[in-house]
């Protein structure tokens, strides 16, 4: 299993609405709208990293109101 935060920028005004849509996204753990240089802060997980890329690339950036992301996979060491 795979885990990563995904960081978000989003249109002004869009941030809570983006977050209440991503939470409705299988593998989604938490999404939170933020203040700071990102606008919504999401924990997911995956199988492997590929399936990772997959929500990320054709679930999540397809959310109209997101600018840009940023995922961190999750590294335990």
């Amino acid at each position: 299993m795979v885990q990563a935060y995904i960081l978000i920028q989003t249109e002004v005004g869009k941030a809570a609405d983006v977050a209440d849509q991503i939470s409705g996204i299988a593998g989604v753990i938490k999404a939170e709208d933020v203040t700071g240089p990102y606008d919504v802060i999401v924990r997911a997980e995956a199988r492997d990293v590929d399936e990772l890329g997959k929500l990320v690339v054709s679930r999540v950036q397809r959310i109209e109101g997101i600018t840009r992301t940023l995922t961190c996979p999750i590294v335990r060491v």
